[in-house]
C-alpha cells in the first residue's frame, strides 16, 4: 500500500492490503477472493501507484447476485421503516469516518479536500433524507366508477437494482441510488469505475459494518471489474433496474442492452452546461459561478460550466473579470491548504484536454486564458477561457470534453441564448444571470431551457440532494436522488377491491353470465 494511505483507519477497509497483495474487489456481505486479475490505483496527482485490487470474474459475479438475490426475498418484506434502520447507521458510519473517506476520494480520483469531504456529505445528506422518506412511499387512492369498490395503487421493491458508477463522483451517486434503494425494499449491486476502486471498497467496508449491525448482509453489494461486468449486468434479467453513470456512448449501448430484455435503466451521462449571462446581470456572482462551475473538480462534473452565452454589452467585462478570477486559481496537490483545482484523472483525459484546445483555435477561437498542460509529474492542466469567433462557429463546443474549458460565445438576446443553449445534443444543467423577472421566468418557461435543470442566478453546478437530479435528451432522462425519483427503484401496481354484493362491470359492460 502506498505510504499516503497508511494513516487511514482500518475501518475503511483498507488494512486487508498487503503490501504484495491486493484488496478483493467483490463483496456479497462479506470479503471473499474474487478471481480475476488485480488492477491499479493510480494517484492522479503524482502518477504514482496507491494499491492493487482483485477483480472479479463473470463466476464472482453470478455468486454475488445469487447472494443479492437470497437476500431480497427476505429485505422486500421488512416494514420500510425497519429498512431504513440500515441505511441510518451508514450514515452513522459516514459521519464518523467523513475525513479519512474524503480523503481517499481526492487522492483516488484528484479532487481538492474540500470536494472530498464535501461528495462524503452528500452521502450522509442523503442517508438522512433516505430514513425519512422510508416513512412516506405513499400510493394514491383512486375514485372508482363502481359502486362499492375501492381503487388505490400502491408501490413494491423492484427487486436487484445495478449500479454502474464512473469515476468523477465515485461514492456519491452511488449513495443517491443505494441510499433510496434500499429503503424501497431493493438490494443493491455495484459496479464502481476502474479509476476508484479503493473508494469503492472503503465504502462496502462501511457498509458491510452497517449491515452486520441490522442483520442486513448482501443488501449491499460490491463487484469491481471491467466492462464485461457492466455488460452482464446490463443483460441480466435478474436485473429489473439498472443504474448508470457514464458516457453517452457507453450509455446508449446499456440502455439498448437493458431495454432489449425490457428492463428499466436510470441513464446519468453527459452534460454540455450553458451560462446565460444578461446585460443586466450582477457581474461579480456570474463570475464566482461561471469559475467554480468551469474549474470546480477540474471541469471532471456533468454538471461542469462549458459554455458561457453573454450579451454584448458585458461581455468584455465579464472576460476579464474571468480571466482575473482564473489568474488566481491555485493548481497543484489537491490535499495542500489554498489548492483550488487538482488534476485531470489520467493520461488519456490530458489528451482529450489538449486536443479539444487545438480543435478550438483551428475552428477560429482565441484562447484568452489557460490552454497547456503543466509540466511535472500527475495530470495536471490550465484552466482555459476560449472566446469564440463571432460569424463562425466552434463545433468543438458542441462536444463534452471532460476538462476545464469554457467557450464564451456573444450573444444579442435572451432569445438568441436560450436557442443556442438548447441547441447542443445534452441537456443536463443551465442556469441565466439576471435582475430581470421577466427574462428569468422566461428561460425557466416550456420556451425556455430544455435542461433537466435550470437555475437563475446560481451556476449549473452543485445540485441539492432534495431535488430529482438527471437530464434530458442525451443527457438520458433519468432522475436520482430527492423529489419523487424513489418510484424509479420500485414497481407501481393498481389494486380495486369490491366490497359489495355485486359485480358491476368498468364502462358499463353488461356481460349477462
Amino acid at each position: 500500500m502506498n505510504a499516503r494511505l497508511a494513516d487511514l483507519p482500518t475501518a475503511l477497509g483498507l488494512d486487508r492490503l498487503a503490501t504484495d497483495g491486493a484488496l478483493p474487489g467483490a463483496s456479497a456481505g462479506a470479503f471473499f477472493a474474487p478471481h480475476g486479475p488485480p488492477i491499479l490505483s493510480d494517484d492522479p496527482a503524482t502518477g504514482e501507484p496507491l494499491g492493487r485490487v482483485a477483480t472479479a470474474t463473470l463466476d464472482d459475479y453470478d455468486s454475488v447476485m445469487l447472494a443479492a438475490r437470497a437476500r431480497f426475498a427476505e429485505w422486500r418484506s421488512r416494514p420500510a421503516p425497519k429498512r431504513a434502520e440500515l441505511v441510518r447507521r451508514l450514515g452513522e458510519l459516514l459521519r464518523e469516518h467523513k475525513e479519512p473517506l474524503g480523503e481517499l476520494v481526492s487522492r483516488e480520483v484528484g479532487k481538492i479536500k474540500s470536494e472530498g469531504l464535501g461528495e462524503v456529505q452528500e452521502m450522509i445528506d442523503i442517508c438522512d433524507f433516505a430514513v425519512g422518506l422510508s416513512r412516506q412511499l405513499y400510493g394514491l387512492t383512486i375514485a372508482s366508477e363502481r359502486p362499492a369498490h375501492r381503487m388505490m395503487e400502491q408501490w413494491h421493491p423492484a427487486g436487484v437494482v445495478g449500479v454502474i458508477t464512473a469515476f468523477n463522483f465515485p461514492v456519491a451517486v452511488w449513495a443517491w441510488n443505494a441510499a433510496i434503494a434500499a429503503v424501497c425494499g431493493d438490494v443493491v449491486v455495484w459496479k464502481p469505475s476502474p479509476l476508484a476502486p479503493l473508494t469503492a471498497i472503503a465504502v462496502q467496508a462501511l457498509c458491510d459494518r452497517a449491515a452486520a449491525s441490522e442483520d442486513a448482509a448482501g443488501v449491499f453489494n460490491l463487484v469491481v471489474g471491467g466492462p464485461e461486468i457492466g455488460e452482464a449486468m446490463a443483460r441480466d434479467r435478474r436485473i429489473p433496474v439498472v443504474s448508470f453513470t457514464g458516457s453517452i456512448p457507453v450509455g446508449r449501448k446499456v440502455a439498448g442492452l437493458v431495454a432489449e430484455r425490457l428492463g428499466r435503466s436510470i441513464l446519468e451521462l453527459g452534460g454540455n452546461n450553458a451560462i446565460t449571462v444578461l446585460d443586466d446581470a450582477n457581474l461579480a456572482l456570474a463570475t464566482r459561478a461561471i469559475t467554480f462551475g468551469a474549474v470546480g473538480t477540474a471541469g471532471q462534473r456533468c454538471t461542469s460550466t462549458r459554455r458561457v452565452f453573454a450579451q454584448r454589452g458585458v461581455i468584455d467585462a465579464l472576460l476579464g473579470r474571468l480571466a482575473k478570477a482564473y489568474g488566481s486559481v491555485t493548481i497543484g496537490d489537491p490535499m495542500a491548504p489554498g489548492t483550488l483545482m487538482g488534476p485531470l484523472v489520467s493520461e488519456r483525459a490530458v489528451q482529450a484536454f489538449e486536443a479539444a484546445v487545438a480543435a478550438a483555435r483551428a475552428q477560429g477561437g482565441e484562447v484568452v486564458a489557460g490552454g497547456r498542460r503543466r509540466p511535472g509529474p500527475g495530470h495536471f492542466v490550465e484552466p482555459t477561457i476560449v472566446r469564440a469567433p463571432k460569424d463562425a462557429p466552434l463545433p468543438i463546443a458542441a462536444e463534452e470534453t471532460f476538462a476545464p474549458i469554457l467557450y464564451v460565445f456573444e450573444v444579442g438576446s435572451l432569445d438568441e441564448a436560450i436557442e443556442r443553449n438548447n441547441a447542443v445534443s445534452q441537456g443536463l444543467s443551465s442556469a441565466i444571470f439576471t435582475e430581470g423577472l421577466g427574462s428569468a421566468e422566461r428561460f425557466l418557461s416550456p420556451a425556455g431551457s430544455d435542461c433537466g435543470i435550470a437555475n437563475v442566478n446560481i451556476g449549473t453546478s452543485g445540485a441539492e440532494i432534495g431535488g430529482a437530479f438527471g437530464g434530458e435528451k442525451d443527457s438520458g432522462g433519468g432522475r436520482e436522488a430527492g423529489s419523487d425519483a424513489w418510484k424509479a427503484y420500485m414497481r407501481r401496481q393498481t389494486c380495486t377491491v369490491n366490497y359489495g354484493r355485486d359485480l358491476p362491470l368498468a364502462q358499463g359492460v353488461e356481460f349477462p353470465v
